[in-house]
């Protein structure tokens, strides 16, 4: 058995082949002493909570008023059919470099390019090495519109992942790929590079149909392959490694079924189609497993390509404390497709590889979105209107902002536990008081009564004597409750950065 960072025990025989979209086991049995050391504390689930009368409010991002931050310009950018955006790829703040960096599709189905910006704002698109004159990183031999997928050379992008490896002890393969041609079920491509920009190591996966992508996750230090899979309409498939291009390689019954749609998400009422689950990314963030659950409210592709106009896929965000099992309390869009005529992100938004960038008292949430054109309605898949002005948006959310609990009352975690902490910081819009409390019910420690707007407050407790001893805490709230989080001397909270932590 596997004992996780927060003290959920998991199985040998983990992942399971259970039930797809089963419910998380650690919220019907959670652990009976939570570790709370990583991260800041979220609500996002009922994970922590023992006793409340607050009640939860899901949040939406809104979008920048300057939208879209990329959109295509230039010549490899253009050809085919108009496109600039990562549709998954990557947006990252580079911890290291101190740039935020950004890799992604340059044309429809065309070739990976690269980009960069000093405030995440602004983007510019460097000349680099591998093509004079380009901001290309993959080029490759024999392109034809109607090629699908080919040799481990052929690299054109119908779907990508890139991550930041900041866990390697190699820097040889500090970032790591997924590209996935156009085509039916057929491997992917894995590859690895020191700078993100010169790749190698080209390394066939599995069968894997398009939109699939990968991610990492940092608390169990897991690569896992995002599968787009057929066992339920559009569906999920999971397979995770400890190498990343050893475990690129696989056999059919190394995946296990993952994730759906399901009863709960309905149609689009102006559509009618049955949802279906596009696309996941997903990212450790503070204590959770952060995903993006793409999906997609039709019509299909052929009524669409009818009519020139981007098919309607939005982003849900959903949550895991085990990597595996994940959550969507909400089933409403964060991010929503404008959809309506002259829109840049008319339709076709997806996440991005990292998913959001922590950016000061906010997290910035990059996204892909598509305006169509209708003028290509005579055209094949490849030059149709469906998927032509595709671009890159930004949205924004308070840090820690996916759910808040609301009102006036009491908030009573279960029983926790913390080591190596100092302080107990909040994340709170209104009047907040904390209590410590020990096994008895009695209070061993407590705070003033703060009245304040902010995303990182010290509450002013010295917890350092109650490292290692199980207590409950108290919050009484007049307002919205985002997280909690004990702290070092330093203030930090050991928590997973997502796409990085931009200073």
């Amino acid at each position: 058995m596997e004992k996780l960072y927060n003290g959920i025990i998991l199985p040998d025989n983990f992942p399971l082949d259970e039930q797809p979209n089963s419910e998380a086991p650690y919220l019907k049995n959670p652990p009976e002493l939570i570790d709370v050391s990583v991260g800041r504390q979220l609500f996002v689930d009922d994970f922590l909570i023992e006793k409340t009368d607050l009640l939860p409010e899901y949040h939406k991002a809104v979008k920048y008023e300057g939208n879209p931050v990329l959109h295509a310009e230039t010549e490899w950018e253009i050809h085919v059919s108009p496109v600039a955006c990562p549709k998954s790829g990557g947006v990252w703040y580079d911890e290291d470099d101190k740039i935020f960096k950004m890799w992604y599709e340059a044309g429809w189905l065309h070739q990976m390019a690269y980009a960069v910006s000093k405030d995440g704002i602004n983007w510019e698109r460097p000349e680099l090495d591998i093509e004079k004159g380009t901001n290309k990183i993959l080029t490759y031999d024999g392109f034809e519109l109607g090629k699908m997928s080919g040799d481990v050379n052929y690299l054109r992008p119908d779907s990508t992942t890139v991550f930041i490896d900041y866990d390697t002890a190699d820097k040889s393969q500090r970032y790591k790929l997924f590209l996935r041609n156009p085509g039916g079920n057929y491997p992917g491509i894995a590859a690895t590079s020191p700078d993100g920009i010169h790749w190698e190591n080209f390394t066939f996966t599995g069968d894997v149909y398009d939109r699939s992508t990968m991610f990492y996750n940092p608390f169990r230090k897991k690569w896992v392959y995002s599968i787009r899979d057929g066992w339920h309409d559009r569906s999920r498939s999971y397979r995770e490694c400890d190498d990343y291009l050893k475990g690129a390689i696989w056999k059919p019954e190394e995946k296990v079924r993952w994730l759906s749609c399901g009863k709960d998400d309905l149609p689009n009422p102006y559509i009618g189609f049955k949802p279906q689950l596009y696309n996941v990314d997903a990212v450790g963030y503070e204590s959770i497993m952060l995903g993006m659950f793409q999906i997609m409210y039709g019509p299909e592709n052929d009524v669409c390509e009818s009519r020139g106009v981007p098919k309607i896929t939005e982003l849900i965000p959903m949550y895991s404390r085990d990597g595996f099992h994940f959550t969507r309390p909400c089933r409403e869009s964060i991010i929503n497709a404008s959809l309506y005529k002259g829109a840049w992100d008319r339709g076709y938004v997806q996440s991005v590889g990292g998913v959001a960038i922590i950016h000061g008292d906010e997290l910035w949430i990059y996204y892909a979105g598509f305006g169509g054109d209708e003028n290509y309605i005579n055209q094949n898949w490849f030059t149709n209107g469906i998927y032509r002005n595709g671009a890159t948006g930004l949205a924004k959310l308070r840090r820690d902002g996916f759910v808040s609990m609301n009102g006036e009352g009491s908030l009573l975690t279960r029983r926790i536990v913390f080591d190596g902490k100092t302080s107990l910081h909040a994340n709170i819009d209104g009047k907040i008081r904390a209590a410590l409390l020990d096994d008895n019910g009695s209070v061993i420690a407590s705070s003033k009564e703060f009245n304040c707007n902010s995303t990182d407050i010290d509450l002013g407790v010295d917890v350092s004597s109650l490292n290692g001893k199980p207590v409950r805490v108290k919050f009484d709230i007049d307002g919205k409750f985002y997280s909690f989080a004990f702290t070092d001397k330093n203030g930090g909270s050991s928590g997973a950065h997502a796409a990085g932590i931009a200073l």
